[in-house]
């Protein structure tokens, strides 16, 4: 028997690679959503790639306009994209039926608006907004919806209809609402863009235990800091596509004190485009091409000199 050659070996490394995000709760393979308006069309995500583990809790950032929202309503169903890619807990969110996408909106994901108002119904109380989802599922249950009031800091607002909560207080029962029926992700566009920083806190920290006492992967568009800023990890989006990450983790110094170090990183499409940080470029005076530099560690990036000498 012939022993295997390099380009056996290769073959079957490759047949053993796993798919490009396999294992991911989300995962957005060069998404692309073009809208049509008027004869012109507008490129909203133009190859969008993002990977979200189960039980992640993550923000998104960007400027208006940068895809955020759009990337959202995909991921909640409530849009389809163009082409590419796009898959919530294993459903394939391009194939399916309007059934399907009804079924997958009440049980597989959970959404929650930035206004207030759209999140509850006026003129039900806090725990009957909670136990609305249940029965368009076909499953109601009290016990369930005080738990989740009780576990979000909520559970005295449970009598009281939206106009006698704060604006904080709202958001927590909407979280309550999107959490009802167990879905297995739960997206929240802006959701403490109408609240002071004491409220936003309060809202950030019934996310966190979505995540964590629920086991709910959270997604979370915000312009806030410090919710951007408290996550394991933040998302940048520009122009379209995943540009940036934000990585923090917890370290310990020599005097055995606990610190967040937070990383920035570039990130890597699967065809080797990457977005430099704008505030980067503009540092350097980076404009149409830079010179690059295979080091035995690292790339080197710097600006084109020519230009400025010509």
């Amino acid at each position: 028997m012939n022993s295997p050659t390099i380009a056996d070996l290769e073959a079957e490394a490759v047949r053993h690679k796993p798919a490009f995000g396999e294992n991911a709760h989300i995962l957005c393979d060069n998404l692309v959503r073009i809208f049509k308006t008027e004869g012109v069309e507008v490129v909203a995500l133009q190859g969008l790639d993002l990977l979200v583990d189960r039980g992640e809790l993550i923000a998104i950032v960007g400027a208006s306009g940068s895809g955020k929202s759009t990337l959202l309503n995909i991921l909640s169903g409530l849009d389809v994209p163009t082409a590419g890619v796009a898959r919530v807990a294993g459903v394939d969110l391009l194939s399916m039926s309007s059934r399907d996408r009804l079924r997958y909106r009440r049980s597989t994901v959970g959404f929650i608006w930035q206004q207030t108002a759209r999140n509850l119904l006026p003129y039900l109380s806090g725990i009957e907004n909670v136990l609305l989802p249940m029965r368009f599922a076909g499953k109601r249950s009290r016990r369930r919806a005080e738990e989740l009031l009780e576990a979000l800091g909520v559970a005295h607002c449970g009598d009281r209809r939206p106009g006698q909560m704060s604006g904080g207080q709202q958001q927590r029962v909407a979280i309550a609402v999107a959490l009802a029926n167990r879905p297995e992700v739960l997206l929240a566009d802006e959701p403490t863009g109408e609240l002071d920083s004491e409220n936003s806190a309060e809202v950030f920290k019934a996310l966190r235990t979505a995540s964590t006492e629920f086991g709910t992967t959270v997604v979370v568009v915000t312009h806030d800091d410090m919710v951007a800023g408290s996550v394991d990890r933040t998302v940048g989006i520009r122009d379209g596509r995943t540009s940036s990450e934000v990585l923090r983790r917890v370290a310990t110094d020599e005097h055995g004190r606990e610190e967040v170090v937070a990383e920035e990183y570039a990130v890597l499409d699967r065809a080797g485009r990457l977005q430099l940080p704008r505030d980067f470029m503009t540092a350097l005076n980076m404009e149409r091409r830079v010179r690059l530099e295979l080091e035995r560690d690292h790339i080197g990036v710097w600006p084109d000199q020519r230009e400025e000498r010509e």
